[in-house]
């Protein structure tokens, strides 16, 4: 048996801004988080399997909104953070973080092919006292079941000749408050040291407490329960909403008022469904898993019944609109206002938006979109471009205007004003006055 790892060495070159760090993923996570990194004074290596955005970062050339441009462009010229899709590298690397995408397969169960592709491009590569930390969101056991085998066909063992724990990512595209660098960490690692060691570098790193826990399993599962926790409340306020519309109530109204007891009580919001990578995928992985052990998660899957049906209740809603005015939906024009999960930023993945704009156009509707943050999207291999602005001869032209994320620069006075009738599913347009042409959801 060989000799069990410690941790002092990893650690003072940790303390020492010695070590040589590595992101595996530069996307909405990966960069932010190797940014972090390179600031904090490491020798920083992205790797990623796209040539754009290795070029991209190579050239201080910002894609993600979450990182300041600036920052970037420094730190490529005073060469602490660079990017390379060459794995051979991970090699010269003390800790590596894999920050790579866990999305369904069309089967709706967990596809982890890039996490496995992750783990198996390092493994080549490994030596003695690294240190190996999974970032992506995933179910309870994947860092054990999963990547630890893999890793171990290094011939090195875990917690004998390298560290590996789990540590979730917690980024909030977006989230003008918190960041990468101000938002508390959890790290479980596979043993004590393994912990250690993760949390000695993630303190090194960011500007928050980090939370220690007692297994990686632990770690993931706190990562589900907070995505999951989201959707269920937002699958009760979105079904009380749809109670609330038939009872002639206005919902927006109801949580206002709930708003205003100071305990108890934390507000969420009815919507179109859900976006984003995690809310709405998490819950799917915690489900399969659950079938492992005979368990059927059943309050979770309602909410998430609901809340996948939103798109189709909307488009419903929208077609009952256009009654009132005599048009029947097939052969309307619809204008979609926001097609990014969430305001003011430019990610559109999973974005209910898109699955308003299928339903309407499944159901003969002519649609157009506007958004200021993204001006094209990738629609399953085909491209759509939006309108250049909002202007008066759009408006008037559409039947019908739906309000689909809340973004703030657009000015929803002008829109009122020219829009023949719009469904506001969002309640972007709260603070517009006269109201005879908006509907809420």
């Amino acid at each position: 048996m060989g000799k069990v790892l410690t941790e002092s060495n990893i650690k003072q070159r940790l303390l020492n801004k010695d070590a040589k760090l590595g992101v595996i993923g530069l996307g909405y996570v990966g960069l932010p988080l190797a940014v972090e990194k390179a600031k904090a004074g490491y020798q920083t290596v992205g790797f990623d399997v796209q040539e754009s955005k290795v070029d991209m970062v190579n050239k201080g050339e910002n894609y993600i909104g979450d990182v300041v441009n600036e920052d970037l462009k420094y730190l490529v010229d005073k060469g602490l953070i660079s990017a390379t899709s060459d794995f051979s590298q991970v090699a010269s690397a003390d800790c590596v973080s894999i920050c790579v995408p866990t999305p369904l397969d069309k089967y709706q169960q967990p596809d982890l092919t890039y996490v496995k592709a992750s783990a198996e491009s390092i493994v080549p590569y490994m030596h003695k006292d690294m240190l190996i930390v999974l970032e992506s969101t995933t179910y309870p056991g994947t860092t054990e079941e999963l990547l630890k085998p893999i890793l171990e066909k290094s011939g090195l063992k875990c917690g004998e000749d390298f560290f590996l724990a789990y540590s979730p990512e917690r980024v909030d595209p977006g989230n003008l408050k918190f960041k990468t660098k101000n938002t508390p960490k959890v790290v479980g690692g596979i043993t004590e040291n393994c912990t250690e060691v993760a949390a000695a570098l993630y303190e090194s790193i960011l500007e928050a407490p980090v939370h220690k826990v007692s297994s990686p399993a632990v770690a993931e599962m706190e990562k589900i329960l907070e995505n999951i926790y989201r959707n269920i409340n937002i699958g009760l306020v979105n079904e009380l909403a749809i109670l609330s519309n038939k009872m002639g109530i206005n919902f927006w109204e109801v949580i206002d008022a709930a708003k205003s007891k100071p305990y108890g009580f934390q507000a969420f919001y009815p919507g179109p469904g859900l976006g984003g990578h995690c809310i709405p995928l998490d819950p799917y992985y915690l489900s399969w898993k659950a079938r492992e052990y005979g368990f059927h998660t059943s309050m979770i899957e309602s909410s998430m019944m609901i809340n996948d049906r939103m798109p189709e209740y909307c488009v419903e809603r929208a077609s009952k609109i256009l009654n009132k005015q005599k048009k029947a939906l097939n052969g309307s024009k619809v204008l979609v206002l926001g097609v990014a999960y969430k305001q003011d930023i430019d990610d559109y993945r999973e974005s209910a938006a898109l699955k308003v704009i299928e339903e309407l156009e499944k159901e003969g509707a002519e649609t157009s979109y506007f958004d200021p943050f993204v001006p094209e999207y990738n629609d399953h291999g085909n491209i759509k471009i939006g309108e250049d602005e909002l202007t008066v001869e759009l408006l008037q032209a559409h039947d019908l205007v739906m309000v689909t994320t809340a973004h703030t620069n657009i000015d929803y006075n002008f829109v009122q004003e020219n829009a023949q009738a719009i469904f506001d599913t969002k309640n972007a347009m709260k603070d517009i006055k006269n109201r005879n042409n908006i509907e809420l959801l």
